[in-house]
Protein backbone atom coordinates (compact mmCIF):
# COMPACT_ATOMS: atom_id res chain seq x y z
CA UNK A 1 0.00 0.00 0.00
CA UNK A 2 2.88 2.67 1.22
CA UNK A 3 4.46 1.45 -2.33
CA UNK A 4 1.15 2.26 -4.18
CA UNK A 5 0.72 5.42 -2.78
CA UNK A 6 4.13 6.75 -3.01
CA UNK A 7 4.12 5.87 -6.94
CA UNK A 8 0.69 7.69 -7.02
CA UNK A 9 2.21 11.10 -5.36
CA UNK A 10 5.26 10.88 -7.39
CA UNK A 11 2.62 10.50 -10.37
CA UNK A 12 0.54 13.40 -9.38
CA UNK A 13 3.81 15.59 -8.71
CA UNK A 14 5.02 14.81 -12.41
CA UNK A 15 1.91 15.76 -13.71
CA UNK A 16 1.84 18.88 -11.65
CA UNK A 17 5.18 20.06 -12.89
CA UNK A 18 4.01 19.19 -16.75
CA UNK A 19 0.63 21.14 -16.16
CA UNK A 20 2.86 24.14 -15.75
CA UNK A 21 5.40 23.78 -18.72
CA UNK A 22 3.47 25.85 -21.71
CA UNK A 23 2.17 23.74 -25.14
CA UNK A 24 5.62 25.16 -26.87
CA UNK A 25 8.02 23.42 -24.26
CA UNK A 26 6.07 19.97 -24.32
CA UNK A 27 6.15 20.05 -27.57
CA UNK A 28 8.91 18.60 -30.18
CA UNK A 29 11.50 20.63 -31.06
CA UNK A 30 10.30 23.59 -29.39
CA UNK A 31 8.16 23.86 -32.56
CA UNK A 32 4.70 24.98 -31.77
CA UNK A 33 2.64 28.18 -30.58
CA UNK A 34 -0.29 27.27 -28.09
CA UNK A 35 -3.76 28.21 -29.60
CA UNK A 36 -5.83 30.10 -28.54
CA UNK A 37 -7.65 27.29 -25.98
CA UNK A 38 -4.67 26.63 -24.48
CA UNK A 39 -3.25 29.72 -24.03
CA UNK A 40 -6.39 30.72 -21.42
CA UNK A 41 -6.71 27.32 -19.81
CA UNK A 42 -3.06 27.58 -19.54
CA UNK A 43 -3.29 31.38 -17.92
CA UNK A 44 -6.94 30.02 -15.60
CA UNK A 45 -5.07 26.83 -14.60
CA UNK A 46 -1.55 29.02 -13.29
CA UNK A 47 -4.33 31.36 -11.61
CA UNK A 48 -5.58 29.19 -9.66
CA UNK A 49 -2.24 28.03 -7.96
CA UNK A 50 -1.39 31.49 -7.98
CA UNK A 51 -4.01 33.39 -6.73
CA UNK A 52 -2.92 36.30 -4.63
CA UNK A 53 -0.27 37.63 -7.01
CA UNK A 54 -2.03 36.60 -10.25
CA UNK A 55 -5.80 38.10 -11.68
CA UNK A 56 -7.37 37.44 -15.31
CA UNK A 57 -9.43 40.13 -16.16
CA UNK A 58 -11.94 40.34 -19.59
CA UNK A 59 -11.90 43.50 -21.71
CA UNK A 60 -14.86 44.32 -23.64
CA UNK A 61 -15.09 41.53 -26.86
CA UNK A 62 -13.52 41.00 -30.14
CA UNK A 63 -14.78 40.46 -33.52
CA UNK A 64 -15.27 37.43 -32.80
CA UNK A 65 -17.16 37.45 -30.06
CA UNK A 66 -14.91 36.49 -27.51
CA UNK A 67 -13.55 39.26 -24.59
CA UNK A 68 -9.90 40.40 -24.48
CA UNK A 69 -7.98 38.34 -21.67
CA UNK A 70 -5.69 40.42 -19.68
CA UNK A 71 -3.36 38.51 -17.31
CA UNK A 72 -2.26 40.75 -14.81
CA UNK A 73 0.68 40.53 -12.00
CA UNK A 74 1.09 42.40 -8.97
CA UNK A 75 3.31 41.45 -5.99
CA UNK A 76 1.66 43.13 -3.54
CA UNK A 77 -2.07 42.07 -4.54
CA UNK A 78 -3.00 44.86 -5.26
CA UNK A 79 -5.10 44.95 -8.56
CA UNK A 80 -7.43 48.24 -8.09
CA UNK A 81 -5.74 50.41 -11.74
CA UNK A 82 -6.33 53.33 -9.56
CA UNK A 83 -4.70 52.00 -6.38
CA UNK A 84 -1.56 51.11 -8.48
CA UNK A 85 -1.34 54.70 -9.66
CA UNK A 86 -2.24 55.96 -6.56
CA UNK A 87 0.92 53.80 -4.79
CA UNK A 88 2.94 55.28 -7.48
CA UNK A 89 3.55 51.77 -9.14
CA UNK A 90 4.51 51.84 -12.47
CA UNK A 91 2.43 49.39 -15.31
CA UNK A 92 4.15 47.82 -18.02
CA UNK A 93 1.34 46.78 -20.72
CA UNK A 94 2.16 43.75 -23.08
CA UNK A 95 0.48 42.85 -26.17
CA UNK A 96 0.51 39.36 -28.10
CA UNK A 97 -0.35 38.07 -31.33
CA UNK A 98 -1.73 41.34 -32.61
CA UNK A 99 -0.59 38.96 -35.86
CA UNK A 100 -1.51 35.71 -34.52
CA UNK A 101 1.48 34.32 -37.58
CA UNK A 102 3.70 35.83 -35.33
CA UNK A 103 3.03 34.27 -32.04
CA UNK A 104 6.71 34.35 -30.15
CA UNK A 105 5.03 36.77 -27.52
CA UNK A 106 2.36 34.73 -26.58
CA UNK A 107 4.43 31.45 -25.87
CA UNK A 108 7.32 33.75 -24.27
CA UNK A 109 5.08 35.06 -21.94
CA UNK A 110 3.48 32.43 -20.56
CA UNK A 111 6.64 30.97 -19.36
CA UNK A 112 7.97 34.38 -17.94
CA UNK A 113 4.55 34.63 -16.04
CA UNK A 114 5.44 31.06 -14.52
CA UNK A 115 9.09 31.62 -13.86
CA UNK A 116 8.38 34.64 -11.64
CA UNK A 117 5.44 33.63 -9.92
CA UNK A 118 7.49 30.05 -9.26
CA UNK A 119 10.26 32.44 -8.42
CA UNK A 120 8.99 34.70 -6.71
CA UNK A 121 10.09 37.81 -9.03
CA UNK A 122 7.75 39.94 -9.55
CA UNK A 123 9.32 43.47 -9.35
CA UNK A 124 8.61 45.21 -6.21
CA UNK A 125 7.30 48.64 -8.28
CA UNK A 126 5.93 47.12 -11.47
CA UNK A 127 2.73 45.93 -11.83
CA UNK A 128 3.19 43.94 -15.43
CA UNK A 129 -0.14 43.73 -17.74
CA UNK A 130 -0.24 41.12 -20.54
CA UNK A 131 -2.62 41.05 -23.32
CA UNK A 132 -2.59 37.03 -23.51
CA UNK A 133 -3.59 36.94 -27.37
CA UNK A 134 -4.51 40.12 -28.54
CA UNK A 135 -5.82 38.84 -32.33
CA UNK A 136 -8.13 36.00 -31.21
CA UNK A 137 -10.05 35.94 -34.49
CA UNK A 138 -6.76 35.40 -36.31
CA UNK A 139 -5.75 32.73 -33.90
CA UNK A 140 -8.54 30.87 -34.55
CA UNK A 141 -7.73 30.72 -37.69
CA UNK A 142 -5.37 28.65 -37.88
CA UNK A 143 -2.79 26.79 -40.61
CA UNK A 144 -0.49 28.02 -42.82
CA UNK A 145 -0.27 31.35 -44.49
CA UNK A 146 3.17 33.24 -43.70
CA UNK A 147 5.21 31.07 -46.37
CA UNK A 148 8.42 32.71 -45.67
CA UNK A 149 8.80 31.91 -42.68
CA UNK A 150 10.67 29.56 -40.53
CA UNK A 151 7.93 27.77 -38.02
CA UNK A 152 6.23 26.88 -36.07
CA UNK A 153 4.30 24.25 -37.28
CA UNK A 154 1.04 25.78 -37.59
CA UNK A 155 -0.46 29.60 -36.27
CA UNK A 156 -3.04 31.90 -37.01
CA UNK A 157 -3.41 34.13 -40.02
CA UNK A 158 -2.73 38.21 -39.83
CA UNK A 159 -6.13 39.34 -40.70
CA UNK A 160 -8.71 39.30 -37.96
CA UNK A 161 -12.52 38.06 -38.35
CA UNK A 162 -13.22 41.19 -40.49
CA UNK A 163 -10.04 40.67 -42.30
CA UNK A 164 -8.63 43.69 -40.29
CA UNK A 165 -4.87 44.14 -40.07
CA UNK A 166 -5.17 45.15 -36.14
CA UNK A 167 -1.37 46.99 -36.18
CA UNK A 168 -3.34 49.39 -38.73
CA UNK A 169 -6.20 49.81 -36.57
CA UNK A 170 -5.90 51.62 -33.28
CA UNK A 171 -6.00 55.47 -34.75
CA UNK A 172 -9.56 54.51 -36.43
CA UNK A 173 -11.07 51.46 -34.18
CA UNK A 174 -12.87 49.91 -36.39
CA UNK A 175 -12.50 46.63 -34.87
CA UNK A 176 -13.95 45.49 -31.31
CA UNK A 177 -10.37 44.12 -30.19
CA UNK A 178 -9.45 48.30 -31.06
CA UNK A 179 -11.93 49.06 -28.12
CA UNK A 180 -10.65 46.80 -25.61
CA UNK A 181 -7.42 47.26 -25.86
CA UNK A 182 -8.22 51.36 -25.68
CA UNK A 183 -10.40 50.47 -22.53
CA UNK A 184 -7.50 48.58 -20.95
CA UNK A 185 -4.58 51.32 -21.99
CA UNK A 186 -6.98 54.07 -20.72
CA UNK A 187 -8.17 51.99 -17.49
CA UNK A 188 -4.21 50.92 -16.43
CA UNK A 189 -2.78 53.87 -17.88
CA UNK A 190 0.73 52.57 -18.32
CA UNK A 191 4.23 53.98 -18.75
CA UNK A 192 5.80 51.50 -21.17
CA UNK A 193 3.99 49.57 -23.72
CA UNK A 194 5.67 46.30 -25.65
CA UNK A 195 4.34 44.58 -28.44
CA UNK A 196 5.94 41.41 -29.80
CA UNK A 197 6.28 40.48 -33.58
CA UNK A 198 8.08 38.61 -36.20
CA UNK A 199 9.77 40.44 -39.15
CA UNK A 200 10.11 39.92 -42.82
CA UNK A 201 12.42 40.87 -45.13
CA UNK A 202 16.48 40.30 -45.04
CA UNK A 203 18.23 37.61 -44.08
CA UNK A 204 20.85 38.46 -41.26
CA UNK A 205 22.55 36.67 -38.69
CA UNK A 206 20.31 38.66 -35.92
CA UNK A 207 17.47 36.79 -34.37
CA UNK A 208 16.34 40.25 -32.91
CA UNK A 209 15.73 43.25 -34.60
CA UNK A 210 13.74 46.14 -32.53
CA UNK A 211 11.73 49.62 -33.38
CA UNK A 212 11.31 52.21 -30.80
CA UNK A 213 9.39 55.61 -31.10
CA UNK A 214 10.58 58.08 -33.00
CA UNK A 215 12.92 60.24 -30.88
CA UNK A 216 11.59 63.54 -33.31
CA UNK A 217 7.84 61.76 -32.68
CA UNK A 218 8.44 61.26 -29.26
CA UNK A 219 7.82 63.85 -26.16
CA UNK A 220 11.28 65.57 -25.54
CA UNK A 221 11.47 64.56 -22.26
CA UNK A 222 10.64 60.94 -22.83
CA UNK A 223 13.36 61.14 -25.98
CA UNK A 224 15.79 61.73 -23.93
CA UNK A 225 15.24 59.35 -21.53
CA UNK A 226 14.64 56.31 -24.00
CA UNK A 227 17.57 57.27 -26.11
CA UNK A 228 19.96 57.76 -23.56
CA UNK A 229 19.44 55.34 -20.90
CA UNK A 230 16.80 53.02 -21.58
CA UNK A 231 17.03 51.64 -25.44
CA UNK A 232 21.24 51.57 -24.83
CA UNK A 233 20.45 49.47 -22.00
CA UNK A 234 17.87 46.93 -23.60
CA UNK A 235 20.52 46.80 -26.31
CA UNK A 236 23.41 45.92 -24.31
CA UNK A 237 21.87 43.57 -22.36
CA UNK A 238 20.08 41.45 -25.05
CA UNK A 239 23.90 41.11 -26.22
CA UNK A 240 24.96 39.60 -23.08
CA UNK A 241 21.74 37.47 -23.14
CA UNK A 242 23.30 36.32 -26.75
CA UNK A 243 20.77 38.01 -28.95
CA UNK A 244 22.36 41.28 -29.98
CA UNK A 245 20.05 43.30 -31.96
CA UNK A 246 19.96 45.96 -34.61
CA UNK A 247 16.98 48.49 -35.25
CA UNK A 248 14.63 46.96 -37.45
CA UNK A 249 14.33 47.88 -41.31
CA UNK A 250 17.31 45.94 -43.01
CA UNK A 251 16.39 45.85 -46.32
CA UNK A 252 13.47 47.47 -46.20
CA UNK A 253 14.62 50.16 -48.72
CA UNK A 254 16.39 47.13 -50.53
CA UNK A 255 19.41 45.10 -49.78
CA UNK A 256 21.01 45.69 -46.09
CA UNK A 257 23.97 47.24 -47.76
CA UNK A 258 21.55 50.11 -48.93
CA UNK A 259 21.41 51.25 -45.06
CA UNK A 260 18.41 50.72 -42.38
CA UNK A 261 15.53 53.99 -42.83
CA UNK A 262 13.95 54.03 -38.86
CA UNK A 263 10.50 52.88 -38.44
CA UNK A 264 7.88 55.52 -38.28
CA UNK A 265 5.43 54.08 -36.20
CA UNK A 266 1.85 56.83 -36.87
CA UNK A 267 -1.08 56.39 -34.87
CA UNK A 268 -2.46 53.47 -36.86
CA UNK A 269 0.19 51.32 -34.91
CA UNK A 270 -0.06 49.98 -31.33
CA UNK A 271 3.26 52.43 -30.72
CA UNK A 272 2.23 55.58 -32.62
CA UNK A 273 -1.31 55.51 -30.53
CA UNK A 274 0.52 54.90 -27.08
CA UNK A 275 2.68 57.57 -28.36
CA UNK A 276 -0.15 60.05 -28.63
CA UNK A 277 -0.59 58.83 -24.73
CA UNK A 278 3.01 59.75 -23.69
CA UNK A 279 4.09 56.18 -23.29
CA UNK A 280 7.12 54.69 -23.89
CA UNK A 281 6.76 52.21 -26.44
CA UNK A 282 8.57 49.48 -28.24
CA UNK A 283 8.16 46.53 -31.12
CA UNK A 284 10.04 43.43 -30.82
CA UNK A 285 10.80 41.99 -34.29
CA UNK A 286 12.38 38.75 -34.52
CA UNK A 287 13.77 37.35 -37.47
CA UNK A 288 11.49 35.04 -39.65
CA UNK A 289 14.25 33.20 -41.01
CA UNK A 290 16.16 31.81 -37.48
CA UNK A 291 14.41 28.59 -35.49
CA UNK A 292 10.97 29.32 -33.35
CA UNK A 293 12.68 28.48 -30.54
CA UNK A 294 15.03 31.19 -30.39
CA UNK A 295 12.86 33.82 -31.21
CA UNK A 296 10.58 33.03 -28.36
CA UNK A 297 13.74 32.68 -25.89
CA UNK A 298 15.19 36.19 -27.09
CA UNK A 299 11.25 37.57 -26.67
CA UNK A 300 11.65 36.14 -23.77
CA UNK A 301 15.24 38.02 -22.48
CA UNK A 302 13.78 41.04 -24.10
CA UNK A 303 10.63 41.41 -21.86
CA UNK A 304 12.96 40.41 -18.62
CA UNK A 305 15.33 43.33 -19.24
CA UNK A 306 12.39 45.60 -20.04
CA UNK A 307 11.12 44.19 -16.66
CA UNK A 308 14.31 44.67 -14.78
CA UNK A 309 15.17 48.13 -15.96
CA UNK A 310 11.70 48.88 -15.30
CA UNK A 311 11.77 48.11 -11.56
CA UNK A 312 15.18 50.08 -11.29
CA UNK A 313 14.33 53.06 -13.29
CA UNK A 314 10.72 53.15 -11.61
CA UNK A 315 10.79 56.12 -9.62
CA UNK A 316 12.37 58.31 -12.62
CA UNK A 317 9.92 56.88 -15.25
CA UNK A 318 7.27 57.69 -13.30
CA UNK A 319 8.82 61.16 -12.95
CA UNK A 320 9.30 62.20 -16.68
CA UNK A 321 5.88 60.53 -17.45
CA UNK A 322 4.21 63.05 -15.31
CA UNK A 323 6.69 65.76 -16.64
CA UNK A 324 5.73 64.83 -20.26
CA UNK A 325 1.76 65.19 -19.34
CA UNK A 326 1.82 68.57 -18.04
CA UNK A 327 4.10 70.04 -20.77
CA UNK A 328 1.96 68.46 -23.71
CA UNK A 329 -0.79 70.15 -21.52
CA UNK A 330 0.81 73.46 -21.88
CA UNK A 331 2.44 72.53 -25.51
CA UNK A 332 1.01 75.10 -28.10
CA UNK A 333 1.97 73.73 -31.50
CA UNK A 334 1.70 69.59 -32.74
CA UNK A 335 3.85 68.14 -35.20
CA UNK A 336 0.86 66.33 -37.67
CA UNK A 337 3.38 63.93 -40.07
CA UNK A 338 6.92 63.57 -40.47
CA UNK A 339 9.47 62.02 -43.35
CA UNK A 340 12.83 60.74 -43.00
CA UNK A 341 15.39 63.61 -43.18
CA UNK A 342 17.58 62.14 -45.76
CA UNK A 343 20.46 64.55 -45.17
CA UNK A 344 21.02 63.07 -41.64
CA UNK A 345 23.02 59.72 -40.95
CA UNK A 346 24.78 57.52 -38.99
CA UNK A 347 26.33 54.60 -39.27
CA UNK A 348 25.57 51.27 -37.44
CA UNK A 349 27.63 48.09 -37.68
CA UNK A 350 25.67 45.45 -39.16
CA UNK A 351 26.01 41.35 -39.23
CA UNK A 352 24.72 40.15 -42.66
CA UNK A 353 24.99 37.86 -45.19
CA UNK A 354 26.37 37.88 -48.82
CA UNK A 355 23.69 38.54 -51.38
CA UNK A 356 23.89 37.20 -54.70
CA UNK A 357 21.94 36.40 -57.82
CA UNK A 358 21.43 32.57 -59.87
CA UNK A 359 18.63 31.38 -61.67
CA UNK A 360 15.23 30.51 -60.46
CA UNK A 361 14.05 27.26 -61.08
CA UNK A 362 10.71 28.43 -61.41
CA UNK A 363 10.93 31.45 -64.30
CA UNK A 364 14.58 30.96 -65.38
CA UNK A 365 15.35 34.36 -64.80
CA UNK A 366 17.48 35.80 -61.96
CA UNK A 367 16.33 35.59 -58.56
CA UNK A 368 17.96 36.92 -55.19
CA UNK A 369 19.21 34.49 -52.96
CA UNK A 370 21.57 34.78 -49.65
CA UNK A 371 24.40 32.81 -48.86
CA UNK A 372 24.66 31.86 -45.16
CA UNK A 373 27.91 30.32 -45.91
CA UNK A 374 29.30 33.60 -46.95
CA UNK A 375 28.91 36.03 -43.10
CA UNK A 376 30.03 39.26 -43.27
CA UNK A 377 30.06 42.37 -40.59
CA UNK A 378 30.33 45.54 -42.08
CA UNK A 379 29.54 49.35 -41.76
CA UNK A 380 25.97 50.89 -43.07
CA UNK A 381 24.08 54.02 -42.91
CA UNK A 382 21.43 54.23 -40.98
CA UNK A 383 19.13 57.16 -41.65
CA UNK A 384 17.61 57.55 -38.14
CA UNK A 385 16.36 61.26 -38.52
CA UNK A 386 12.83 62.52 -39.15
CA UNK A 387 11.66 66.14 -39.85
CA UNK A 388 8.43 67.39 -39.22
CA UNK A 389 6.44 68.29 -41.98
CA UNK A 390 2.97 69.68 -41.23
CA UNK A 391 2.13 71.28 -38.04
CA UNK A 392 -0.60 72.73 -36.29
CA UNK A 393 -1.00 75.20 -33.04
CA UNK A 394 -3.81 74.13 -31.16
CA UNK A 395 -7.06 76.10 -30.76
CA UNK A 396 -7.99 77.25 -26.71
CA UNK A 397 -11.22 74.26 -27.56
CA UNK A 398 -12.56 72.41 -30.40
CA UNK A 399 -16.59 72.16 -30.81
CA UNK A 400 -17.70 69.15 -31.85
CA UNK A 401 -21.39 68.80 -33.16
CA UNK A 402 -23.09 65.71 -31.39
CA UNK A 403 -23.68 64.22 -34.68
CA UNK A 404 -20.17 62.90 -34.92
CA UNK A 405 -20.90 59.74 -32.58
CA UNK A 406 -18.24 57.91 -33.31
CA UNK A 407 -15.63 60.72 -32.87
CA UNK A 408 -17.03 61.76 -29.90
CA UNK A 409 -17.16 57.73 -28.33
CA UNK A 410 -13.40 57.46 -29.23
CA UNK A 411 -12.19 60.60 -27.11
CA UNK A 412 -14.06 59.70 -24.54
CA UNK A 413 -12.67 55.93 -24.67
CA UNK A 414 -9.28 57.35 -24.77
CA UNK A 415 -9.79 60.01 -21.48
CA UNK A 416 -10.43 63.23 -23.11
CA UNK A 417 -12.39 64.96 -21.14
CA UNK A 418 -15.03 67.15 -22.42
CA UNK A 419 -18.18 69.34 -21.88
CA UNK A 420 -21.28 69.92 -23.77
CA UNK A 421 -23.57 73.35 -24.57
CA UNK A 422 -26.10 73.70 -22.13
CA UNK A 423 -28.39 75.31 -24.97
CA UNK A 424 -28.03 76.37 -28.70
CA UNK A 425 -25.54 78.92 -29.33
CA UNK A 426 -23.95 80.79 -32.17
CA UNK A 427 -20.30 80.91 -31.81
CA UNK A 428 -17.66 83.43 -33.84
CA UNK A 429 -14.80 80.99 -33.78
CA UNK A 430 -12.70 79.59 -36.75
CA UNK A 431 -13.73 76.99 -39.91
CA UNK A 432 -11.40 75.01 -41.89
CA UNK A 433 -12.76 74.36 -45.53
CA UNK A 434 -11.53 71.75 -47.43
CA UNK A 435 -9.92 72.83 -50.61
CA UNK A 436 -7.78 69.99 -51.70
CA UNK A 437 -7.14 65.98 -51.03
CA UNK A 438 -5.79 63.02 -52.42
CA UNK A 439 -7.32 59.83 -52.55
CA UNK A 440 -6.27 55.99 -53.42
CA UNK A 441 -8.64 53.93 -55.93
CA UNK A 442 -8.11 51.08 -53.89
CA UNK A 443 -9.07 51.10 -50.01
CA UNK A 444 -6.37 50.50 -47.44
CA UNK A 445 -7.65 48.86 -44.50
CA UNK A 446 -11.32 49.45 -45.43
CA UNK A 447 -10.43 53.12 -46.08
CA UNK A 448 -10.03 54.99 -48.65
CA UNK A 449 -6.99 57.23 -46.67
CA UNK A 450 -6.71 60.84 -47.43
CA UNK A 451 -3.78 62.40 -47.90
CA UNK A 452 -2.10 65.97 -49.24
CA UNK A 453 -4.92 67.73 -47.73
CA UNK A 454 -4.68 71.61 -48.00
CA UNK A 455 -7.32 73.83 -46.19
CA UNK A 456 -8.90 77.10 -45.94
CA UNK A 457 -9.21 78.27 -42.49
CA UNK A 458 -12.54 81.21 -42.23
CA UNK A 459 -13.61 82.77 -39.11
CA UNK A 460 -17.49 82.75 -39.38
CA UNK A 461 -20.26 82.78 -37.09
CA UNK A 462 -22.04 79.00 -36.97
CA UNK A 463 -24.98 77.77 -34.93
CA UNK A 464 -24.05 74.78 -32.34
CA UNK A 465 -26.69 73.25 -30.26
CA UNK A 466 -28.17 72.00 -27.03
CA UNK A 467 -25.39 68.87 -26.18
CA UNK A 468 -22.71 69.33 -28.89
CA UNK A 469 -19.09 68.87 -27.17
CA UNK A 470 -16.30 71.49 -26.45
CA UNK A 471 -12.81 69.81 -25.80
CA UNK A 472 -10.65 72.25 -24.31
CA UNK A 473 -6.87 71.70 -25.15
CA UNK A 474 -4.93 72.10 -21.63
CA UNK A 475 -5.13 68.34 -21.39
CA UNK A 476 -2.37 65.70 -20.73
CA UNK A 477 -3.87 64.20 -23.95
CA UNK A 478 -3.57 66.80 -25.87
CA UNK A 479 -1.33 64.86 -28.78
CA UNK A 480 -4.19 62.19 -29.24
CA UNK A 481 -6.85 65.74 -29.61
CA UNK A 482 -5.34 67.70 -31.93
CA UNK A 483 -3.50 64.31 -34.12
CA UNK A 484 -6.86 63.18 -34.45
CA UNK A 485 -9.14 66.36 -34.82
CA UNK A 486 -7.09 68.59 -36.87
CA UNK A 487 -7.54 67.15 -40.76
CA UNK A 488 -3.85 67.36 -41.87
CA UNK A 489 -2.71 65.02 -39.31
CA UNK A 490 -1.33 61.63 -41.05
CA UNK A 491 -3.80 59.59 -38.96
CA UNK A 492 -6.37 62.10 -38.12
CA UNK A 493 -10.42 61.13 -38.71
CA UNK A 494 -10.42 63.07 -41.87
CA UNK A 495 -7.46 61.43 -43.07
CA UNK A 496 -9.36 57.78 -42.27
CA UNK A 497 -12.85 58.92 -43.51
CA UNK A 498 -14.87 59.86 -40.65
CA UNK A 499 -16.27 63.08 -42.00
CA UNK A 500 -16.27 62.31 -45.74
CA UNK A 501 -20.17 62.68 -45.82
CA UNK A 502 -19.43 66.44 -45.92
CA UNK A 503 -17.53 66.01 -49.11
CA UNK A 504 -20.65 65.97 -51.28
CA UNK A 505 -23.47 68.17 -51.67
CA UNK A 506 -27.00 67.86 -51.15
CA UNK A 507 -28.43 70.68 -52.89
CA UNK A 508 -28.56 71.73 -56.49
CA UNK A 509 -30.56 73.86 -59.41
CA UNK A 510 -32.67 73.13 -62.29
CA UNK A 511 -30.42 75.28 -64.72
CA UNK A 512 -33.34 76.31 -66.76
CA UNK A 513 -34.99 77.99 -64.08
CA UNK A 514 -31.55 78.97 -62.33
CA UNK A 515 -30.66 80.70 -65.86
CA UNK A 516 -33.17 84.01 -65.22
CA UNK A 517 -31.75 84.15 -61.16
CA UNK A 518 -28.45 83.51 -62.33
CA UNK A 519 -28.91 86.78 -64.99
CA UNK A 520 -30.62 88.49 -61.83
CA UNK A 521 -27.62 88.15 -59.55
CA UNK A 522 -24.98 89.04 -62.36
CA UNK A 523 -27.16 92.53 -62.50
CA UNK A 524 -27.72 93.42 -59.19
CA UNK A 525 -23.58 92.40 -57.57
CA UNK A 526 -21.61 93.89 -60.09
CA UNK A 527 -18.48 92.42 -57.52
CA UNK A 528 -19.99 88.80 -58.98
CA UNK A 529 -20.00 89.57 -62.47
CA UNK A 530 -16.24 91.18 -62.53
CA UNK A 531 -15.25 87.94 -60.61
CA UNK A 532 -16.89 85.47 -63.13
CA UNK A 533 -15.07 87.79 -66.14
CA UNK A 534 -11.70 87.70 -64.79
CA UNK A 535 -11.98 83.84 -64.01
CA UNK A 536 -13.10 83.78 -67.83
CA UNK A 537 -9.83 85.42 -69.12
CA UNK A 538 -7.80 82.85 -67.05
CA UNK A 539 -9.88 80.03 -67.80
CA UNK A 540 -10.80 78.99 -71.66
CA UNK A 541 -12.56 75.88 -70.28
CA UNK A 542 -14.75 78.00 -68.23
CA UNK A 543 -15.53 80.86 -70.99
CA UNK A 544 -16.08 78.17 -73.62
CA UNK A 545 -18.91 76.28 -71.07
CA UNK A 546 -22.31 77.62 -70.53
CA UNK A 547 -22.95 74.69 -67.59
CA UNK A 548 -19.44 75.86 -66.51
CA UNK A 549 -20.60 79.50 -65.91
CA UNK A 550 -23.45 78.93 -64.33
CA UNK A 551 -22.50 76.76 -61.64
CA UNK A 552 -19.50 79.28 -60.68
CA UNK A 553 -22.20 81.55 -60.39
CA UNK A 554 -24.17 79.09 -58.25
CA UNK A 555 -21.56 78.44 -56.31
CA UNK A 556 -20.65 81.79 -55.60
CA UNK A 557 -24.40 82.94 -54.77
CA UNK A 558 -26.12 83.49 -51.38
CA UNK A 559 -28.23 80.20 -52.53
CA UNK A 560 -25.27 77.34 -51.99
CA UNK A 561 -24.74 75.64 -49.54
CA UNK A 562 -21.99 77.07 -47.07
CA UNK A 563 -21.08 72.98 -45.47
CA UNK A 564 -19.89 71.61 -48.68
CA UNK A 565 -16.14 71.36 -47.91
CA UNK A 566 -16.76 72.37 -44.48
CA UNK A 567 -14.50 70.28 -42.08
CA UNK A 568 -17.41 70.29 -39.16
CA UNK A 569 -15.31 70.70 -36.08
CA UNK A 570 -14.53 74.37 -35.07
CA UNK A 571 -11.58 76.08 -33.05
CA UNK A 572 -12.49 78.41 -30.72
CA UNK A 573 -9.25 80.88 -31.10
CA UNK A 574 -9.95 83.41 -28.13
CA UNK A 575 -11.25 83.33 -25.11
CA UNK A 576 -15.34 82.60 -24.99
CA UNK A 577 -17.72 82.60 -22.44
CA UNK A 578 -19.77 79.52 -22.58
CA UNK A 579 -22.69 78.25 -21.05
CA UNK A 580 -21.28 74.45 -20.52
CA UNK A 581 -22.70 71.22 -18.23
Amino acid sequence: MKIVLSALFICFITFQAKAQLTPFELSQDKNYTASYAQVIDYYQQLGKQHPQQMRLFNYGTTDVGKPLTLVVLSRDQVFDPELVKKQNKRVLLINNGIHPGEPEGIDASMMLVRDMLKKNQLPKDVVICIIALYNIDGSLNRGLSRVSQNGPVAYGFRGNYRNLDLNRDFIKADSRNALAFAQILNTWKPEIFLDNHTSDGADYQYVMTLIETQKEKQNPILANYTTKTLTPYLYSHMKKSGYEMIPYGAGEEGLPDSGIVSFLETPRFGTGFAAQHNIISYITETHMLKPFDKRVYATYDFMQHLITINQRDAKLIGELKQKADEQVAQQKTFALNWEVNREVVDTITFKGYAAGHKTSEVSGLQRLYYDRNKPYTKTIKYWNTYKVTATADKPLAYVIPQAWGKVIDLLKLNGVKMKQLAHDTSLNLQMYYITDYKSPQRPYEGHYLHTGVKLNPVNMTVKFYTGDYVVYTNQPINRYIVETLEPQGVDSFFAWNFFDSMLSEKEHYSDYVFEDIAADLLKKDPELRKKLDDAKSKDPKLAGSADAQLFFVYRNSPYFENTFMRYPVGRILTDTKLDLK
